[in-house]
């Protein structure tokens, strides 16, 4: 009845405002965290967006208020990343497994070569899904386990359509470098797990892609960063929705956009600005990693990291406590869960712990987890 459903909604309401203080140190690995600011923000315009009486969810993507909203945020990614007018900036839907047939499909022809450095799950995926597109697909090194030797010199024909690689493996913690490659080569990276993170030469890239779930916001939008000259050579068999062209003619609004979804990126972007750009979050980012490795490195193998250092991960930290003790491994889990620290295990491909320091994560909770830790280290060690 109308009576049951007003109670039910006053309760909810009650509900969420009494856990408002209780929340707890999310170390997902995506979704993720989002900043708190953040969260207040959308709360206090939910039901009226900047006094235009109607949500964020429910505007229109037609109308002048959303067309403020993504102009914004385009605007502010532009000046955290300075993507340069070369590139256009897309937002999108499919996730970024979407984008390991995107990628393919506007970047090559079904006779192209295409190069991918497999250094784990995600980049093993983007490369099974190219051959679905592209004859001749060639593993520049590594494999879908993480297992992989970056000191060789990496060779790419100069007949390859593109070089492919993820910037960071949330599954394995495999964090690359820019690869040092010839300027003529048409770069493209997943950068889903990393962006913001650290300051990256966009004019090095033909495309750079990202879900937002980690560092960017909500899940439901993909970021897509591509090159102009580059667009419009799609395949013939490449549908619409996935014609990178198409959606940068129609401004990312080609079809209806996940419009709360950008809106929280949006906030995310003006978050970050306000708290000193991508430059302060590389320093936040170096900070946080190096205390959990520090404390993983000193316990004299009672932890142990399954990543060679120079490829560690700033983002994802995996690691097994006794080499793998499933007993121990509970343990601290339950432990880490009773003292408000949620989401610390392993991918289900791999088991063990896993730490994401996203950068709504704080220093002052990553030094949580390495009092954990090191509590925890001296109890059973």
């Amino acid at each position: 009845t109308e009576e049951n459903l007003s109670s039910y909604f006053v309760c909810v309401f009650s509900t969420s405002l009494s856990f408002m203080a209780a929340r707890v140190i999310n170390f997902g690995a995506g979704p993720a965290k989002l900043p708190q600011e953040v969260l207040e923000t959308a709360q206090k315009e939910m039901l009226d967006w900047h006094g235009c009486g109607m949500s964020v969810m429910e505007l229109s993507h037609r109308g002048k208020e959303f067309k403020t909203i993504i102009s914004e945020a385009e605007r502010d990614l532009r000046t955290l990343m300075d993507i340069p007018a070369t590139h256009e900036v897309l937002f999108v839907q499919g996730g970024g497994s979407s984008q390991f047939s995107v990628v393919p499909l506007n970047l090559a022809t079904e006779e192209s070569t295409v190069n991918y450095i497999v250094t784990g799950a995600w980049s093993a995926k983007a490369a099974a899904e190219a051959k679905r597109f592209v004859k001749h697909v060639n593993i520049v090194n590594g494999d879908a386990a993480g297992n992989t030797d970056l000191s060789k010199h990496i060779e790419v024909s100069p007949a390859s359509s593109y070089l492919y690689y993820c910037a960071n493996e949330t599954i394995h913690g495999v964090e690359l470098s820019v690869p040092d490659v010839p300027s003529t080569t048409v770069l493209v990276a997943d950068m889903s797990s990393n962006i913001l993170s650290r300051k990256v030469d966009v004019t090095k890239f033909g495309l750079i892609f990202a879900g937002a779930q980690k560092n960017i916001g909500c899940s439901g939008v993909t970021i897509v960063i591509v090159r102009k000259d580059l667009l419009g050579a799609a395949q013939r068999g490449c549908p619409e929705m996935m014609n990178l062209r198409v959606h940068a003619d129609n401004g990312s609004l080609y079809n209806t956009p996940p419009t709360w979804s950008i809106y929280i990126a949006g906030l995310v972007f003006k978050w970050m600005i306000a708290q000193g750009g991508t430059e302060e979050f590389e320093r936040r980012s170096a900070s946080k990693s190096s205390a959990v490795y520090d404390v993983i490195d000193a316990s004299q193998g009672f932890y142990s990291s399954p990543v060679a250092a120079q490829h560690r991960s700033r983002m994802n930290v995996p690691f097994r406590i006794k080499g793998g003790d499933a007993t121990l491994e509970s343990k601290f889990l339950k432990l880490a869960e009773s003292r408000g620290m949620q989401q610390l295990a392993g991918h289900r491909a791999v088991g063990g712990i896993r730490a994401s320091l996203y950068n709504a994560i704080s220093l002052e909770e990553t030094q949580a987890l390495v009092g954990l830790l090191r509590e925890f280290h001296a109890a059973h060690q």
